[in-house]
C-alpha cells in the first residue's frame, strides 16, 4: 500500500494554511512517523497476519472508539472475518485491549497462541489495536483543534482500576499501588533473544537503547514497526517549544491512571516530578483511588491539563471545546495543545501494550 497523503490531515480536513497545519509541520517527526506507523502496519505482507485481517480488526477497533471516518477508511479495505477460533479470539483480545486493558492476563496470550497466532502475530495484533487507540484519539484532538464540536459521551473521566495481586505470574512480588519508585516489567510472551537478531537488527536496537529491555525485544518481534513507533515517541516527547516537557509527562501519567498502568505511571510520574519540581502534586495524582476525580486538589492549570488528558483517554473519548477553552485560558497555544493531545494519545498506545503483553514487578532487593 502506498500512501500519498497524510491520513489524519485528510480525515480531519485540516486547512494546509492553518495554525494547526503549521504546528504539525513544527512537529514534523511526530507527524511523519505516526503516518509511517500506519503505512507499515497496513503494508506488511505477513502470512501469519494478512492485510485483510488487519483492516477488518482495525475497522472494528475504530468503531469501538466511535471514530466513524477512521472506521469507514479501514472498512473499505477489509474482508469479513470468519467465525473461526482464530478470529473470535483475536476480536476478544482486541476488545479487551480497547476497553479495559487492565483486565488482561497471561492466559489471554496463551488463548491466542492456542488459536494459531504466532509470537510475531500476537505482538503485531496488540500493536495494531493499540495503534488504533492512539490514532483515534489523535484524530479526535485534531478535529477539536479545527473547531469541531465532538459528540460527548456524558461520562466523567475518573481513575481506573489496576492490578492489585501481590504476586506476578512469575511469582515475583508485584506493586499493588501507584508509585514513583523504579519498577521492573516481565513479558507474558517471550522476548526475542538478542542472538536471534542479525547484525543490522542489533544495531537498530542499540541505536534506540532497546538491547537490554525485555519489553522492547518483545516488540522487536516486529522490528520495523517498533522502529516507527519509537520515532513517533521521540517526535512527541523530545522536542523544543510548545508544551513544556513536564506537561507532556503529566499527560502520560494521567492516561496511565485512567487505564490502570502502574508501570508507565511510575516512569512518567518520576519524570514529571523531576521537571516540574512538584512532587506533592504528582503524588496526589498517583494516590487518587479508582472511581475518583483525577484533578481534585490540583492547581487550576494542572487541573485543566489533567481534565483534558483524562477525557481524551476515555473510550470513546469525551473531550469538548469547553475543556479546550480552559486550556487556552491558561495560555496554551495551538502548538502546546497539539503537544498535549499527542502525548495523551501516545500513552493510549503505550499503556495498552504494557498491560496486555506483561506486567510490572518490584525490583529484586540486593543481597548482602
Amino acid at each position: 500500500m502506498t500512501e500519498t497523503t497524510d491520513l489524519l490531515a485528510a480525515l480531519a480536513d485540516i486547512d494546509p494554511h492553518s495554525e494547526l497545519a503549521a504546528a504539525r509541520a513544527t512537529r514534523d517527526a511526530a507527524t511523519r512517523h505516526a503516518q509511517g506507523s500506519y503505512e507499515l502496519l497496513f503494508s506488511q505482507q505477513d502470512a501469519d497476519f494478512p492485510l485483510a485481517e488487519r483492516f477488518a480488526i482495525a475497522s472494528q477497533a475504530a468503531a469501538w472508539h466511535d471514530a466513524a471516518g477512521l472506521q469507514a477508511h479501514y472498512a473499505r479495505q477489509a474482508a469479513p472475518l470468519s467465525d473461526t477460533r482464530r478470529h473470535s479470539e483475536a476480536l476478544a483480545f482486541a476488545r479487551r485491549l480497547t476497553f479495559e486493558p487492565a483486565a488482561a492476563a497471561p492466559q489471554h496470550i496463551q488463548v491466542l497462541r492456542d488459536a494459531g497466532w504466532s509470537e510475531r502475530g500476537v505482538v503485531t495484533l496488540a500493536q495494531l489495536v493499540a495503534f488504533i487507540s492512539f490514532q483515534s484519539r489523535l484524530l479526535a484532538g485534531l478535529r477539536l483543534l479545527q473547531g469541531e464540536t465532538l459528540p460527548e459521551s456524558g461520562r466523567t473521566a475518573l481513575a481506573g482500576r489496576w492490578h492489585t495481586a501481590p504476586r506476578a505470574a512469575s511469582g515475583k512480588a508485584a506493586p499493588v499501588a501507584f508509585t514513583q519508585r523504579e519498577l521492573s516489567w516481565e513479558p507474558w510472551l517471550p522476548a526475542k533473544p538478542l542472538a536471534a537478531f542479525d547484525a543490522d537488527e542489533q544495531a537498530t536496537l542499540a541505536r534506540f537503547g532497546h538491547t537490554d529491555s525485555d519489553y522492547f525485544r518483545l516488540l522487536a518481534r516486529n522490528l520495523p514497526l517498533l522502529e516507527q513507533r519509537t520515532l513517533t515517541d521521540k517526535g512527541i516527547f523530545y522536542t523544543a517549544g510548545g508544551l513544556p516537557r513536564a506537561g507532556r509527562e503529566l499527560a502520560a501519567t494521567v492516561v496511565s491512571k485512567v487505564n490502570g498502568c502502574i508501570y508507565c505511571a511510575s516512569v512518567h510520574a518520576r519524570k514529571a516530578t523531576q521537571l516540574a519540581k512538584q512532587p506533592d502534586a504528582v503524588q496526589a495524582l498517583l494516590d487518587v483511588a479508582p472511581g475518583e476525580a483525577l484533578s481534585r486538589g490540583q492547581s487550576p492549570r494542572w487541573a485543566a491539563l489533567i481534565d483534558f488528558a483524562a477525557a481524551l483517554s476515555l473510550t470513546p473519548v469525551s473531550v469538548s471545546q469547553t475543556l479546550l477553552d480552559a486550556l487556552r485560558a491558561h495560555g496554551l497555544d495551538t502548538l502546546a495543545l497539539l503537544d498535549l493531545i499527542q502525548s495523551t494519545a501516545f500513552f493510549a498506545w503505550a499503556n495498552r501494550l504494557m498491560l496486555t503483553l506483561g506486567e510490572p514487578v518490584l525490583p529484586s532487593e540486593p543481597q548482602g
